[in-house]
């Protein structure tokens, strides 16, 4: 299973992260980026889904609503 993961750095901006699962424990992690701006975070965001996407080869979340506000990345 595959998640996003986002968390605090330490110089304050967010961290966006795409986990991998299995029985219960992290076994795979892909750091995608860090963010300070909420614009910046929505595309690192899209950036994480795009990889999950990619390999599952069908969307987990709908993010439309993400796409429609910002031009392509």
């Amino acid at each position: 299973m595959a998640y996003i993961r986002r968390f605090k750095t330490t110089s304050g901006a967010t961290g966006v992260q795409v986990c991998y699962k299995e029985q219960g424990k992290v076994v795979q992690t892909i750091h995608v980026g860090s963010a300070s701006s909420e614009v910046a975070l929505t595309r690192l965001i899209r950036k994480a889904q795009g990889i999950i996407d990619k390999e599952k080869g069908n969307p987990m979340f709908n993010l439309d609503k993400f796409n429609k506000k910002l031009p392509p990345a």
